[in-house]
């Protein structure tokens, strides 16, 4: 939701309103279906709202003092003690960076705060030797997994460039959702001998994107394939997943087997199954993936009359 206006129309009073700086002359306010009482910003933070004021440098921030210290004036309750505690500003920049590091993008400074709270709380002790040896295992194992952590960029790093070096790479990252180290999978699983797999239904059933169908008499089975390549099936289920959000023929393709009554798993693999093909015809063409091709759009059909 969005709140837009000319100059005087109250947008700025509204949300000063909202935040608990002027006072409310009537009205109520709801968060997440129960009422809310704001009289003053602290209420506000407390209930976890923010406000960028409509001047920032003479209301929002303090240009004389770091940002980490502007970032503390919204908690100085949990940051001070009659003084700021800059031990606590400081560790929560370290835990900040530290999940910045480690990948998070979203909710770091609660979950810093979080964090915060649960180191503060007293732990269970061993004696000092015990505890000595243990803190020296446990810095041991974090080199061990640096090592291993670099050693796997180290090894994605050469199988894209590998990968990109290769023919058929630039087909088959046309595809939706998939990159150059999924590529590089897919592409080392199903080779690049174009007469390996005389046609699509070859590749599915290699992969183990195909059910399996069983017909006697009337009764009639389809079940999933046990027996395919692991490796490329993994791959496959990641690249579907990717495309969900990369290609709308592919999310359409997965609804429609969802409202059918598959389970998640199932409508994946159905997907993959479809992409599949898709490859196949692609590489043996030499063409670039086509959305429309791929998913056309299904015809409107024609009212009733």
């Amino acid at each position: 939701m969005g709140v837009a206006g000319l100059v005087g129309s109250g947008r700025t009073e509204m949300l000063r309103t909202l935040f608990g700086i002027d006072k409310a002359r009537g009205g109520s306010i709801w968060l997440e279906g129960r009422p809310l009482e704001v009289r003053t910003p602290l209420q506000a933070i407390t209930a976890r709202m923010g406000l960028v004021p409509e001047d920032r440098k003479q209301e929002g921030l303090v240009l004389e003092m770091a940002i980490r210290q502007n970032l503390s004036l919204a908690a100085l309750r949990q940051n001070s003690r009659a003084f700021l505690n800059r031990r606590y500003e400081q560790t929560l920049a370290q835990l900040r960076s530290l999940l910045r590091n480690a990948g998070r993008s979203r909710g770091i400074d609660a979950e810093a705060a979080r964090l915060r709270e649960a180191l503060r709380h007293e732990q269970m002790r061993q004696l000092p030797l015990v505890e000595q040896a243990m803190g020296r295992q446990a810095l041991a194992l974090l080199r061990q997994l640096d090592a291993a952590s670099q050693s796997a960029d180290d090894l994605q790093a050469a199988a894209e460039e590998s990968f990109n070096q290769h023919p058929d790479a630039g087909i088959i990252t046309s595809f939706p959702g998939i990159g150059a180290l999924t590529g590089a999978r897919v592409l080392a699983e199903i080779g690049d001998d174009r007469s390996r797999f005389k046609d699509a239904r070859g590749l599915k059933a290699y992969a183990g994107a195909a059910p399996i169908t069983r017909a006697s008499g009337k009764s009639r089975s389809v079940t999933q394939r046990k027996v395919k390549n692991n490796r490329l099936a993994a791959a496959g289920y990641t690249w579907a997943f990717a495309a969900l959000t990369a290609s709308p023929g592919a999310r359409a393709h997965y609804d429609r087997r969802r409202d059918a009554g598959d389970r998640h798993t199932a409508a994946q693999r159905n997907l993959f199954n479809r992409l599949l093909g898709c490859l196949w015809h692609c590489l043996q063409a030499g063409q670039h993936y086509d959305e429309a091709t791929a998913f056309p759009a299904a015809k409107a059909t024609p009212a009733a009359a």
